[in-house]
């Protein structure tokens, strides 16, 4: 089998998972696990690999996926805890108090916190700090917990250009230059960016308050407030411990410090975390320790089973194997060179403007690594024949792809997002995908502008 029927093969497994899951068929940890192995069984038909390669990619696609897995497991059940301690409901009125009645004063402070929680350029530490402390405020508040997402992903896409981040940490190194370097030529568009996503949170703001969002909109007279049931609230009395605030607010942010720091695996913190809050909280007393992991085991049971087909998903599509001491292209490799064909040559004089243009659907295929330490220097050596310099095109796929980050269903990050704020990924997509997608075009537009990426 030739690597470009490989590539083709690999785009009609991505368009078969998309194409199912808007649809709603099934549950995206079923599509992510039967798609991609159907795919590796025709590859093995096709002599392209055996079934000893399948099972060594799938093993090593693990290896992408089982980190964020425990991140998310302990992350629900800290944050779990928190929420039956009381420690969100302090915050939530504090914050009810800041903003008032105002939708657009909540969506603006999602965008602020989320600008300010990826300073650290980790998307699973930013969906972590973002999504619980604001997805109570959207629910009292009737807002849609997709425009949380909308929101904050729009923000971790602008700041995602810091020179410790990944994206543009890998495309400097493709490069072969400092990563400050290639953010110094960025810094401009980052900071259009920035009041880009701000000016997009008052949008946010004004549509949800036109869909009668807020304290006293039409949806709050409508549905009524958000209330636990009788029983609920009883159970949230008894688990509250509102003397502790100030003690679970201290353990948070140590969490959060820990997170930060990134000296330990990201889960860890938060495997620290639940430990000392359920006895801070709750005392030796296993009993009251396994209720509380039981009620908040639905959501980690069902996120977690997503992020482990994902690991088939990452496995068959994007991880390579050795034969015979000779690295086999990874799918998603042919894939990239299958664009390389058929790219046409009239397009190749424009190549930074197609990439920025294309950038956004292509992360829903694509994960980070494959996209620019694969994707990368093969346009790179496309523009090369056109005498096109490497530096517009790495700037047309980092600026405009990192917009799309958080919107693919191939970076982890992104489903641990979704599973946190309780929404289905393809209604993510499908509420982002448009406005990712401009405000991509917009950024590359005012690149084209200053001049740092040619016509």
């Amino acid at each position: 089998m030739t690597e470009t029927m490989v590539g083709i093969l690999g785009f009609l497994c991505i368009i078969a998972i998309v194409v199912t899951l808007f649809r709603s068929r099934t549950l995206p940890s079923i599509a992510f696990i039967v798609f991609p192995f159907t795919l590796a069984v025709v590859l093995v038909l096709g002599g392209y690999y055996t079934m000893g390669n399948v099972g060594s990619l799938i093993k090593s696609g693990f290896g992408s996926t089982a980190p964020t897995a425990a991140l998310f497991v302990f992350s629900v059940l800290y944050f779990g805890i928190m929420t039956d301690a009381g420690m969100f409901d302090v915050i939530i009125g504090k914050l009810m108090k800041v903003v008032g009645n105002s939708v657009v004063g909540v969506t603006v402070m999602t965008t602020v916190i989320a600008l300010i929680g990826h300073l650290d350029g980790g998307g699973a530490s930013t969906f972590c700090i973002v999504v619980p402390a604001m997805l109570p405020v959207y629910r009292k508040m009737h807002m849609r917990p997709a425009t949380l997402l909308r929101v904050s992903v729009l923000a971790m896409g602008v700041l995602n250009l810091m020179p410790w981040s990944g994206p543009t940490a890998r495309a400097a190194t493709v490069l072969g230059i400092e990563a400050s370097q290639l953010w110094s030529t960025l810094l401009p568009i980052q900071a259009f960016g920035i009041a880009l996503c701000l000016a997009h949170a008052v949008l946010a703001g004004i549509q949800e308050r036109k869909r009668g969002a807020g304290l006293n909109g039409s949806l709050a007279q409508l549905e009524g407030e958000v209330v636990l049931d009788e029983a609920a609230q009883e159970a949230k009395n008894e688990l509250s411990r509102p003397g502790l605030f100030a003690v679970n607010v201290l353990l948070t942010v140590a969490v959060i410090a820990l997170l930060i720091w990134d000296k330990f695996p990201s889960y860890v913190p938060f495997m620290l975390g639940v430990a000392a809050s359920l006895l801070i909280n709750y005392g030796f007393t296993a009993k009251a320790h396994k209720q509380i992991i039981n009620s908040h085991a639905a959501p980690a049971l069902m996120m977690c089973s997503t992020l482990m087909g994902a690991a088939v998903l990452m496995g068959v599509l994007v991880k390579s194997v050795t034969v015979n001491d000779v690295e086999v292209a990874s799918v998603v490799t042919c894939m990239s060179n299958l664009i390389k064909m058929v790219l046409p040559a009239f397009l190749g004089r424009h190549l930074p403007i197609v990439i920025g243009i294309l950038s956004v659907p292509l992360a829903l295929a694509f994960d980070t690594d494959s996209y620019f330490y694969g994707m990368l220097p093969v346009m790179i050596g496309i523009g090369e024949g056109f005498g096109i310099a490497a530096l517009p095109i790495a700037v047309a796929m980092v600026v405009c792809r990192n917009c799309a980050t958080f919107i693919s269903p191939m970076v982890p990050a992104t489903l641990l997002g979704v599973g946190l704020a309780d929404v289905d990924i393809k209604d993510h997509i499908k509420n982002s995908f448009p406005y990712v997608w401009g405000f991509s075009i917009l950024c590359m537009l005012v690149a084209i502008l200053l001049g740092i990426m040619p016509l």
